[in-house]
């Protein structure tokens, strides 16, 4: 075991962990020093250990990791829980979606529709925090139609875990 990179001792340890089929596993960062590949695959691995009734206790900085895996999340912060719930929870704590696209050429911000929130234009892509994405996007869309315009590379989304994160590790005590 000596010889064995970072990853394949990690795999090595979960392996050992694995043993004797345990109702509860602790694994801490258990991805550190993988790679996409061995992180995809393990993930299955964790997926399948849930499906057949092991309790899984993950800690990880990979909030990507978090929300593909957990079914319920806390977040810490200054060793505290500051947030629980499932992930889809944790993100509607942020509540804003963001609505974004290029904006047409020829075309000026005074001219957009009224929406809930004012459209912010940075480097030619226009940005929409909202909270009420589906009237918006109707509103958007709608007037783009009416005057032929498309709204290239529109997109619409929905904050991630890390954005929760970031957003709960950023607040002042």
């Amino acid at each position: 075991a000596g010889r064995l990179s970072g990853g394949q001792v990690r795999r090595l340890d979960v392996g050992i962990a694995l043993i004797g089929r345990p109702e509860l596993v602790f694994l801490d960062e258990p991805t550190t020093g993988f790679d996409p590949e061995a992180r995809r695959q393990f993930w299955d691995v964790i997926s399948g250990l849930r499906d057949l009734g092991t309790t899984v206790f993950l800690t990880t900085h990979y909030m990507d990791e978090a929300q593909v895996l957990a079914d319920r999340v806390a977040v810490l912060r200054d060793g505290k829980i500051a947030a629980l719930g499932t992930p889809a929870e944790l993100q509607a704590l942020r509540g804003d979606v963001e609505i974004r696209f290029t904006l047409p050429h020829g075309v000026e911000l005074a001219t957009f529709p009224t929406l809930s929130s004012q459209p912010r234009l940075t480097g030619g892509e226009v940005r929409v925090e909202t909270t009420a994405p589906t009237a918006d996007l109707a509103a958007l869309c709608s007037w783009a139609e009416a005057r032929g315009l498309e709204l290239p590379a529109l997109t619409v989304e929905r904050p991630t875990l890390e954005d929760v994160f970031l957003a709960i590790a950023g607040e002042t005590a």
